[in-house]
């Protein structure tokens, strides 16, 4: 799966950073709207020549008058492992950046706020990826590791709110019927074992890009609005 993207962002006579992909989603828990999330995936090129990808998301929660807002920005290397990460949180009059970078078989997370600063080491082996419980575009980077349709792989997922780690299962079931904001659609069915909510199903379009997100246990569902 991940060659459908890092086809675009390899292509010849790409400038140091190049869009590879913006939306919106929609987050809905049954019927209710309770969130909504943007991004933007760009491809960057270092002045070595190596090139890899960022993920800039801003998802805004709102849950009985209370609003949260989450906002991590991701580099990816290009062996698709953790880079730097930066990540801000703002929930209920407070604030807090986290920042994290890989090194050495750890993933460094540090933490800052008014009248707090502390760092906590993750032991992370390859493959791994940053995500977040309540921020669903970083997903996208699970289905780059899904091998073809029914060989599941193994990676580990790294979560810095927590802080923690989790053993993750994901496996490409191929393309599938199912719908998109109520319309039928045929899109690449990716799942996801092992995490704190359960699976996850992430549908891709034919692009590769991510266009829902469903998370059964916690009657979740994100979908991507129509540009």
């Amino acid at each position: 799966m991940i060659h459908l993207v890092a086809a675009l962002a390899l292509g010849g006579g790409q400038a140091p950073t190049a869009l590879l992909d913006d939306g919106t989603l929609v987050i809905r828990v049954d019927t209710q709207e309770v969130a909504r999330e943007t991004f933007r995936l760009v491809s960057q090129r270092g002045r070595d020549g190596s090139s890899g990808w960022m993920l800039a998301a801003t998802a805004r929660w709102v849950a009985d008058g209370r609003s949260s807002v989450l906002a991590p920005v991701l580099e990816v290397t290009p062996d698709s492992e953790p880079g730097a990460l930066t990540y801000d949180v703002r929930a209920a009059g407070s604030s807090l950046r986290i920042s994290g970078q890989s090194s050495s078989g750890r993933y460094t997370l540090r933490y800052a706020a008014p009248g707090l600063e502390r760092a906590r080491e993750l032991a992370v082996g390859p493959p791994a990826v940053v995500l977040d419980d309540s921020v669903f575009a970083p997903l996208l980077f699970v289905a780059w590791r899904a091998a073809p349709p029914s060989a599941p792989r193994a990676l580990t997922g790294i979560f810095p709110r927590a802080p923690r780690t989790a053993s993750l299962t994901v496996t490409d079931l191929g393309v599938a019927a199912t719908t998109l904001n109520r319309d039928p659609a045929t899109l690449r069915h990716i799942l996801v074992t092992g995490g704190p909510a359960g699976p996850i199903h992430i549908w891709l379009n034919a692009t590769g890009y991510i266009m829902k997100v469903e998370i059964p246990e916690l009657s979740l569902r994100a979908e991507r609005l129509p540009a």
